[in-house]
């Protein structure tokens, strides 16, 4: 099976990767911990963390190219990974 991306919305998935491979390491190690003071120190850390403060708001040209995107994806307009990345080696190699 070929992974196909729109042409309009080349998003690199190596950050999001690796932030997986943390959350997934945390919550083994969560798993594992059976001491109740501990853990209700970390649920105060956590409740106590400025997550919300991580919040994107898009502005109307990034929504405007998500919906690009997605008109793209409807329409066929995509690329394999790997014509892109033969693609890319040509652009690089002509500069």
């Amino acid at each position: 099976m070929e992974f196909l991306i729109p042409v309009y919305n080349l998003v690199k998935t190596k950050n999001m990767a690796q932030v997986d491979i943390i959350r997934n390491g945390i919550i083994d190690k969560l798993l594992a911990i059976s001491d109740q003071d501990y853990l209700l120190a970390l649920q105060r850390l956590i409740n106590n963390s400025a997550v919300e403060e991580n919040k994107i708001t898009l502005t109307k040209e990034q929504k405007l190219m998500l919906e690009m995107s997605e008109n793209d994806i409807q329409n066929g307009r995509v690329i394999s990974q790997s014509d892109l990345d033969k693609s890319d080696l040509e652009w690089l190699k002509g500069k």
